[in-house]
């Protein structure tokens, strides 16, 4: 395989300007951070669009793919949801609301809790993350385009390890 050529980039640019103008700083750090940076934001911008073309908000999608990723019958206690997405309880009350609402979500009576309740997928919602998901991987997807499968499993690992502290 050719050797690629080293891109220079605008990162690359910044870091050399801190340098020439604070030589007393090390900018190392920001070759990874402000890429990563940029990245997040051209995901965010990808995710937007993915979810967008659904009719769906990124904390729509949030809840609807946790009640995907739970598996048939696709249904959380409102408490799991929390956990999963954390957010308070009153803001997923207040999104559990306009989910219902949209005709994505449905509460039912807990079978362990006379006063709980379950919130499960419908139909029309398991469509909507479903669509949304398969457009967001297609995405994501292209922007690793440039790696081989080899060097996403190593950035995989290195951003799994850097990550490790601040995870619960």
């Amino acid at each position: 395989m050719p050797q690629r050529q080293p891109i220079h980039d605008d990162v690359d640019e910044i870091v050399d300007a801190w340098r020439r103008e604070r030589p007393d700083l090390d900018p190392e750090p920001l070759h990874v951070f402000s890429r990563l940076s940029r990245l997040a934001r051209r995901l965010d911008l990808d995710r937007a669009t993915a979810f967008g073309d659904h009719g769906i908000d990124g904390w729509e999608f949030d809840v609807l793919s946790a009640l995907r990723r739970a598996g048939a019958p696709y249904e959380l206690s409102p408490g799991r949801l929390v956990q999963e997405t954390l957010v308070t309880s009153g803001t997923m009350t207040n999104r559990i609301d306009r989910l219902a609402a949209k005709g994505w979500v449905e509460r039912t009576p807990s079978p362990s809790d006379r006063r709980g309740v379950i919130v499960r997928l419908t139909e029309t919602g398991r469509a909507a993350v479903d669509g949304a998901m398969a457009d967001l991987i297609t995405r994501e997807r292209d922007l690793l385009a440039e790696l081989s499968e080899t060097e996403t499993g190593e950035l995989t690992a290195l951003l799994r390890r850097l990550l490790a502290p601040f995870e619960c």
